[in-house]
């Protein structure tokens, strides 16, 4: 990714950052302001991943308010829901500029191009320069690191037992992000160089939750770290995976979704969980 170089100017004011309710955001998650340290950053995203869920419930449910920072502010600090990447991103990359933080916002594609299992430049992760350092925030995956991983070839970030790695890219691929699964290393997603603007989130965006075929309009996605364990749902199975045991997955049993709803402290309106739950698994 691009060097270390000072904020551009602009960016401010296309992505509205002046808009963000800062204290709201600090208060939600329980972290104080200070000026820009990798401690900081540290505790901003472990205490973002922690917070709010990664989910595709509006897109699934056809309400998706789109990628204002003033919808996704109201939904993530007003109501304590979460969302997607094109959300998490944007929140997060926002809280950095008010907070002072060098902050590049990047596109990357989701799967492993060795398998031929990628997907497009719809996944955003934030590029962050500080302390003479580069590292990648990824908040809005569903299976987040906790913490940002240095902008390095070979990077290794292992915290509480959830160990991801990062691996440099001939240009313009960038930098590709796995995370250790079952003893080896599995390809979550690569993120490129490429400046990104605002219509490049909406038409991303626009995409995932309208295309025919979008994995996103398809089931129910929704995770969220816990401590000592990450929990994934779908429509039909849960998983639970740990940091230093093997993974479980089993099928939901009649009910049980909407008992994670409250483990996982989903604050869905009634008439969101009644469709939420009404739902039927994909064919």
């Amino acid at each position: 990714m691009s060097s270390p170089t000072s904020a551009d100017p602009t960016s401010a004011g296309q992505w509205q950052v002046d808009q963000l309710d800062l204290p709201a955001y600090l208060d939600r998650i329980g972290v104080a302001a200070a000026p820009p340290s990798i401690d900081l950053l540290n505790r901003l995203h472990e205490a973002h991943v922690r917070r709010f869920t990664f989910d595709n419930i509006d897109v699934l449910l056809r309400q998706h308010a789109g990628l204002g920072l003033d919808a996704i502010q109201e939904k993530f600090l007003g109501r304590g829901r979460g969302g997607y990447c094109f959300e998490h991103g944007t929140l997060f990359a926002a809280v950095l500029e008010r907070l002072g933080f060098d902050v590049r916002r990047r596109l990357g594609r989701v799967g492993d191009p060795a398998t031929g299992s990628q997907q497009g430049r719809t996944h955003v992760v934030v590029e962050v320069a500080v302390d003479g350092r580069r590292w990648l925030c990824d908040p809005g995956f569903g299976m987040s690191l906790l913490r940002p991983i240095e902008l390095a070839d070979g990077a290794v970030n292992d915290h509480l037992g959830w160990q991801y790695r990062l691996d440099r890219l001939s240009d313009p691929d960038g930098w590709r992000m796995s995370r250790l699964r079952d003893g080896g290393w599995q390809v979550m997603h690569t993120a490129d160089d490429l400046p990104v603007k605002p219509v490049d989130l909406a038409m991303g965006h626009h995409f995932t939750s309208t295309f025919p075929d979008s994995h996103f309009l398809k089931g129910l996605m929704l995770t969220r770290h816990l401590p000592g364990r990450h929990v994934s749902l779908t429509l039909e199975t849960l998983t639970i995976r740990y940091g230093d045991a093997p993974t479980e997955h089993r099928p939901l049993r009649d009910g049980e979704l909407a008992d994670w709803l409250k483990v996982l402290e989903v604050p869905l309106t009634d008439d969101e969980e009644k469709r939420l739950l009404a739902l039927t698994p994909p064919a």
